[in-house]
């Protein structure tokens, strides 16, 4: 029987494309940084490692959306403490999936009269797109699999690994979930039952 999860993107890979995304981002900017705004609560690990690849002073300021009713209406439960008006705007999101949600945050972000709007994701899932949504900027495109780790969570869970896993069969992880605790953190060895 194979392991339910399995790591898809290790740690070093995920801190390299960061670093090149910085780069990136900063090559397009000349004139000064952009003001990243960060979505609650996964784009943290990513929007944290992100600003320390800057070589110079960002500004960085939270938001968190809620998604409501069948029809998926989202509100803001959390929002911006700076004036974004002329400001150049830089939305960290950890995943990208649909589009929906990104096109009213970007609708709602551009009300606000910034001189543009990007965006940056670590995760990319473009085939399940919904809606035509741009993603400036993107870490990897992956498929469908439900990931957990660097920032995504699993019931407020596994956000703090450092790497991204996979689940393969999910009753199986549902039925134990801390086998993906086994998996990341293995005891140590003077830990090990005889």
């Amino acid at each position: 029987m194979s392991a339910p999860i399995v790591e898809v993107i290790d740690a070093d890979t995920i801190s390299r494309r960061v670093a090149e995304l910085g780069s990136e981002i900063m090559a397009d900017y000349p004139d000064g940084p952009p003001v990243l705004v960060m979505v609650l609560h996964g784009s943290v690990p990513f929007g944290a490692d992100l600003i320390r690849h800057m070589p110079y002073e960002v500004e960085a300021d939270f938001l968190a959306l809620t998604r409501f009713g069948e029809e998926g209406r989202v509100n803001i439960a959390m929002d911006t403490s700076i004036s974004l008006e002329g400001r150049h705007v830089l939305v960290v999101e950890d995943l990208v999936d649909t589009g929906l949600t990104l096109v009213t945050m970007r609708r709602l972000l551009e009300a606000r009269n910034p001189a543009s709007v990007r965006v940056v994701a670590l995760l990319d899932k473009a085939p399940r797109r919904i809606v035509d949504v741009a993603v400036e900027y993107r870490g990897f495109e992956v498929g469908d699999e439900f990931l957990l780790g660097y920032g995504l969570d699993w019931e407020g869970r596994y956000r703090n690994l450092p790497s991204l896993w996979a689940v393969l069969d999910l009753v199986a992880f549902t039925e134990d979930p801390d086998v993906l605790a086994r998996a990341a953190f293995p005891a140590p060895p003077d830990r090990l039952a005889p």
